[in-house]
């Protein structure tokens, strides 16, 4: 029997760890507890069709008109095909999606052709599929492992060994495995504003970084349009906007359909610029989400955990607008996987929001995050049957030093003191809604330099610390040697989309810079 790692207690990890506990021994180690991660943080529901009036080819149609010609059409069709499936057996565990009579309910979202957007507890679908998943994992044969810390993984011979951890009470460990699952989501903690929870500070992703794995489209971070400005960033779902509320400048206009024919609902990431640039003409004044038109019975009933949120802000948003910005959404890219999950790293698989599958492409549809961590948190678990000595193969991968186009050795005027708070900055300003080589530029070097101290990576906020600067100057690199603009990618000295770059951009740092010999633990053979 196979010894399996699952990392991460999201959609992904958890579908993964229920599936391959039927005929492999499965331990899953969350950072947190069961249920703290971006999963439950999901409002505005899971895509698929389950309709007569869908289609399969409109769901995959609406997924590639929004990965703005980056997706792998084939990894998107399965998620299509198959998704419907994965809700059906979600609807087994337990999950009471919202319903019309004995029907589903529908939602629409931007950029879907059809509003085939399944929620459940109006807008808690995410904590409701959560909570239905840890639940039958609690019953399982899964051992769990609450409030540790993956530090790093174990290779032997260049494959994956097993992981090292940390425990609550900061002792280090490693458990031994035959495969290893990473299923530990986004890093929006990499900028100041973001909708995720403090615990997505890429761990995984940096983790792979690390071993050597073949990290994809790292540049591609999606800013949700619309993050409460008054309350931490609270989300305000697209289904809001979906079901009827408009956004509207300082002086009361509505602006977006200036911007692109489908107004509020076009893809998120033109949505996001448009709002961002009437911000900057009203000299950074946030603009106001409208849904005095749905009315205050509609909007406690149908987005309860919003409409708390938002009253606790002390607004009405039945009778006023709700000041909304762009904030750190979702990451499009991450650890490089074929359509079964599997890196370049034999026995190490990624899924979820830390893989880049190639679904979603340079923006991803609303509402498939969720389907993708089903669909592809399943498939991963049902590959682990198979041969785990036969990793993926990414052709064209190059290190971080020849993407970014610069020199370690630079020099640099001055470096500020780290932190991440200073990281946090760096990166907004630099590498987030609109980007630039020269920014770019010198965001590298200061990352750089960043990653050549000798930081402390003692405790679990350290560790984060070091996760979150390897993938700041990934991210940066990525960035760097995209010379277009693309999806969530736009770069303000190259503001047109170039067909010739309509390609994944591939990167490894398997032998980094700066990182301390204790960074990848190598087993010697046996």
């Amino acid at each position: 029997m196979n010894r399996v790692i699952v990392v991460g207690s999201g959609i992904a990890g958890l579908t993964a760890a229920l599936t391959a506990s039927a005929d492999a021994a499965v331990t899953l180690i969350t950072k947190s507890t069961l249920g703290m991660s971006n999963t439950r943080f999901a409002q505005g529901g899971i895509a698929g069709v389950m309709f007569d009036d869908d289609s399969v080819d409109a769901h995959v149609a609406d997924t590639l008109a929004a990965g703005a010609g980056l997706c792998d059409e084939d990894a998107v069709r399965i998620l299509c095909a198959e998704g419907p499936e994965r809700i059906r057996e979600l609807v087994n565990l337990g999950v009471e999606f919202d319903r019309e009579g004995p029907a589903f309910a529908r939602g629409r979202e931007a950029a879907h052709s059809y509003p085939r957007v399944l929620h459940a507890g109006g807008d808690a679908t995410g904590a409701v599929i959560e909570a239905a998943l840890v639940e039958r994992l609690r019953s399982s044969s899964v051992t769990v492992l609450e409030r540790t810390f993956l530090r790093d993984l174990v290779l032997s011979n260049g494959a994956i060994a097993g992981v090292e951890l940390q425990g609550a009470d900061g002792v280090v460990f490693q458990l031994d495995a035959d495969a290893v699952l990473l299923a530990t989501g986004g890093a929006g903690q990499l900028y100041p504003y973001t909708t995720n929870p403090l615990v997505a500070t890429g761990d995984g992703a940096a983790a792979a970084l690390r071993a050597g794995a073949v990290m994809a489209d790292l540049e591609f971070y999606q800013f949700h349009p619309t993050a409460l400005v008054t309350s931490g960033n609270f989300l305000i779902s697209e289904a809001v906007r979906g079901d009827g509320a408009v956004l509207r400048d300082a002086a009361g206009n509505r602006f977006m359909p200036s911007v692109h024919p489908n107004a509020e609902l076009a893809p998120r990431d033109v949505v996001a610029r448009g709002i961002a640039a009437t911000m900057a003409l009203q000299g950074g004044r946030p603009v106001e989400l409208d849904a005095t038109a749905l009315g205050a019975d509609f909007l406690a009933s149908r987005f309860p955990g919003i409409d708390a949120a938002v009253r606790a802000a002390g607004i009405d948003w039945s009778k006023e607008g709700v000041p909304v910005a762009p904030a750190a959404h979702y990451w499009m890219g991450g650890i490089a996987t074929d359509r079964n999950g599997r890196t370049s790293i034999p026995g190490l698989f990624a899924i979820g929001e830390v893989a880049r599958t190639g679904v979603h492409g340079a923006n991803r549809l609303a509402s498939n995050s969720l389907l993708e961590g089903a669909v592809f948190g399943h498939r991963a678990a049902v590959a682990l049957r198979g041969d785990l000595a036969q990793p993926a193969h990414f052709d064209g991968a190059v290190s971080l030093a020849e993407l970014s186009g610069t020199s370690n050795d630079e020099p640099i005027e001055s470096v500020p003191e780290f932190s991440r708070e200073a990281l946090q900055h760096l990166l907004w300003t630099s590498a987030g809604l609109h980007r630039n080589a020269e920014a770019l530029t010198s965001a590298f070097s200061v990352l750089d330099a960043w990653s050549s101290l000798d930081l402390p990576a003692n405790t679990e906020y350290e560790l984060e610390n070091r996760n979150l600067l390897a993938l700041g100057r990934a991210l940066a690199a990525a960035a760097l040697a995209r010379t277009e603009s693309r999806g969530a990618h736009t770069r303000t000295d190259f503001p047109h989309l170039d067909p010739a770059e309509a390609h994944p951009t591939l990167l490894t740092d398997a032998a980094p810079a700066h990182s301390p010999a204790s960074s990848r633990k190598v087993l010697s053979p046996c």
